[in-house]
């Protein structure tokens, strides 16, 4: 019986870690963002000013990665998929680079949520965009 068990538990283990990988075709494409959410110290952008500065992340094939504020892109590089987790390498000037991770909360055909993981961590939902390849 302890055999049946551990058979048991080991198979909801391997169910439970095949669950988190992200599929890289969904991620795929423009994602306009719709909420931030930073949490420490707790602050929104507001919905207007979401609207006017039309912020999105690009996901390509390539593993390149691109964010736009204002109608300028504001950071760019490349990421790796790591089960729900974007490692971004974001690109700098004068060669430097700089790692940091996303987690993916939430991914559908239309809605993205991530957040960053620093302790002041920052929330973004986002839909596809619908002109997005």
């Amino acid at each position: 019986m302890k055999i049946n068990n551990f058979f048991v538990i080991v198979l909801m283990m391997v169910i439970g870690s095949c669950s988190n990988a992200i599929d890289a075709d969904i991620l795929y494409g423009k994602w306009d963002y719709i909420a931030v959410e930073n949490f420490n110290p707790p602050d929104s952008i507001a919905r207007h000013e979401i609207i006017k500065q039309a912020p999105s992340i690009l996901f390509s094939k390539g593993n390149k990665l691109v964010i736009e504020w204002g109608g300028k892109q504001i950071s760019h590089g490349t990421y790796t998929m790591d089960g729900k987790m974007i490692r971004y390498t974001e690109f700098l000037e004068g060669g430097i680079k700089r790692e940091f991770p996303f987690l993916i909360k939430e991914l559908s055909e239309k809605e993205l949520v991530f957040q960053t993981m620093e302790q002041n961590y920052t929330l973004v939902k986002a839909k596809k965009n619908a002109n997005s390849f």
